[in-house]
């Protein structure tokens, strides 16, 4: 099946990383299209088990189609810090590799049904999980101002999010603001004319997260994986924007380096061992050549962390 689902970011690096045992038991969190999973099953043996997770329900479908000449794919329709679940599906208890690619696939972006881009008369939907009935629309309709700016200023760092919140508000006693010009309309007012188009990202951006609690999310998966994976196991993440990669940096280091004494005290007295380690090199992006063929990776970073 051709890869017109999601084209995998960074594919060589993640299996040189993350694929440690042919035999082994692999999570992967953000299954897409399969892409990143077909490439892991041409490497491993018939005795692997692969968990593929993902909370759109046509991902699952497009991914099992894809995948079907593969032996020992379980697949589970939900969001990747449920493991509980995920590994009771499979009949394991420890994992090998965690991987998750926290982009949103080619197929979301340019399906306008799905409401990730902000091209003309596109609904603001923006869920991941079309089962849930919370929209970006929603947000718009029924946030006050404060709630507004908030996720606005979190999760998009925008630096004009109480003007655009101000005018949201305003904008919405008028007429329900339910489709992806008519917020770019309001965001144009609010931003000079050259500078709107990052000012538009970021609005999308914070009402994505905010849609679908993906930093939360995120938080939750990453204190899960330490107790998940078998010693020796590894996380790897690849991230897109700022807010993504500072967790996932901040959440290895902590783990390499967990000691809380004060600086000016000479050794450590607060008996925090180190939990994992990170691999080098710390940070892994695209070369060139991948950029060019695939421009939406152009942003990818990607780290990874071992069990110890």
């Amino acid at each position: 099946m051709a890869d017109n689902y999601h084209v995998p970011v960074l594919g060589h690096e993640v299996c040189a990383h993350l694929l440690l045992n042919r035999e082994g038991v692999y999570y992967d969190g953000t299954l897409g299209g399969g892409g990143h999973a077909e490439l892991f099953l041409k490497k491993l043996s018939d005795k692997a088990v692969y968990i593929g997770i993902d909370r759109d329900h046509e991902a699952i479908d497009y991914a099992q189609k894809r995948l079907a000449a593969y032996r020992g794919v379980i697949y589970y329709n939900g969001c990747f810090n449920e493991f509980d679940q995920a590994l009771q599906l499979a009949g394991v208890d420890k994992l090998d590799s965690i991987f998750l690619d926290l982009g949103v696939s080619s197929h979301q972006i340019d399906d306008d049904a799905r409401g990730f881009a902000f091209r003309q008369r596109v609904s603001l939907d923006m869920r991941m999980d079309l089962k849930s009935p919370f929209t970006a629309a929603d947000i718009l309709a029924s946030y006050n101002e404060e709630e507004l700016i908030r996720i606005f200023s979190n999760y998009g760092e925008e630096r004009y999010s109480r003007k655009i919140a101000w005018q949201i508000v305003k904008s919405r006693q008028h007429k329900a603001i339910t489709t992806s010009d008519a917020l770019v309309e309001i965001i144009n007012r609010c931003v000079a004319g050259r500078f709107a188009v990052k000012s538009c990202a970021r609005i999308f951006q914070a009402l994505r997260i905010e849609v679908n609690d993906e930093l939360k999310i995120l938080e939750d998966t990453l204190r899960q994986s330490l107790q998940r994976l078998k010693k020796g196991g590894r996380i790897g993440v690849i991230s897109y924007h700022s807010l993504e990669d500072r967790i996932v940096k901040k959440f290895l280091r902590e783990q390499e380096n967990p000691c809380t004494c004060p600086k000016e005290i000479p050794y450590c007295v607060c008996g925090r061992e180190p939990q994992m380690k990170r691999i080098k090199p710390y940070i892994i992006v695209p070369g060139f050549s991948e950029i060019k063929k695939n421009s939406r990776a152009r942003s990818a970073k990607f780290r990874v962390g071992e069990k110890l």
